[in-house]
């Protein structure tokens, strides 16, 4: 039991002591979508970050990051996702690097599971494996893994009484770890990701407005990040000259936000 305590102490000591950086961002994302069969979809996205500064506290005050990414999606069965994605970002001013500015290749591989669902909430789990090339202060791509572990729940409004399941709330919380370099710093556990939101589906598009805080544990000023995120979701999108095909939604899409 004194270990206990002594942990607790420890963690108290160390929490009074490190000095946090609050920054207030602006998140948003556009996502299209194409289903190539009941087991493929291609999606492509694409967005910007703004973000306050320390002599500024304007959340628009300039852009911190832009990226595009294109993804491919593997449906196994009703439980199970994979995905695939290559992704390019422009980042300027990033909290977590330790520069002004640094171009940046990312690839991933990523699961996602339907871990259970109820007419009243969905949940799923989600695993990432990222692999991420930055450019550094002398110009050459420096390799940094990351490792990122999120549990989300999605509950359509109608359990609450409203007679349409085209409204959800969603809750999830996500762990980032990362191996050490030059860029992103000599840290093993990158940050906690957690964000609350609501989602309204219309036919084929979705818009999702969430409140993200962001903590990120650094060496002497650690990093709280306020951010607001709007995202525009197009399924189906990109048009075809064969007529368009229309995969059947499974339980892990649920629990991601489209709801049947």
């Amino acid at each position: 039991m004194k270990y206990v305590y002594l942990i607790l102490f420890y963690f108290l000591s160390f929490t009074s002591i490190a000095q946090t950086d609050d920054l207030y961002q602006f998140w948003n994302e556009y996502d299209f979508s194409k289903d190539i069969s009941q087991n493929w979809v291609l999606q492509f996205d694409a967005g910007f970050v703004t973000s306050s500064t320390a002599e500024y506290e304007n959340i628009f005050h300039n852009i911190t990051q832009v990226y595009v990414r294109g993804w491919a999606h593997y449906y196994l069965n009703q439980k199970w996702k994979f995905s695939v994605f290559a992704s390019n970002y422009s980042n300027k001013n990033v909290p977590e690097l330790n520069q002004k500015k640094a171009r940046e290749f990312r690839t991933g591989l990523q699961a996602t599971y339907s871990l259970f669902q109820l007419p009243s909430i969905k949940v799923n789990l989600r695993a990432r494996f990222e692999d991420r090339h930055m450019e550094t202060d002398e110009n050459y791509q420096e390799a940094v893994e990351r490792f990122r572990f999120q549990i989300k729940a999605v509950c359509p409004l109608s359990t609450f009484g409203i007679e349409t399941k085209k409204i959800y709330l969603f809750g999830s919380d996500e762990l980032f770890f990362k191996t050490k370099s030059k860029v992103s710093g000599p840290d093993f556990f990158d940050r906690n990701r957690a964000s609350l939101g609501c989602g309204f589906e219309l036919s084929t598009v979705k818009i999702e407005m969430a409140y993200v805080n962001e903590i990120m544990p650094r060496s002497g000023s650690d990093k709280l990040v306020n951010a607001f995120q709007i995202k525009g979701i197009f399924n189906n999108f990109f048009s075809d000259i064969a007529k368009s095909f229309k995969r059947k939604k499974s339980a892990v899409d649920e629990g991601d936000g489209d709801l049947k």
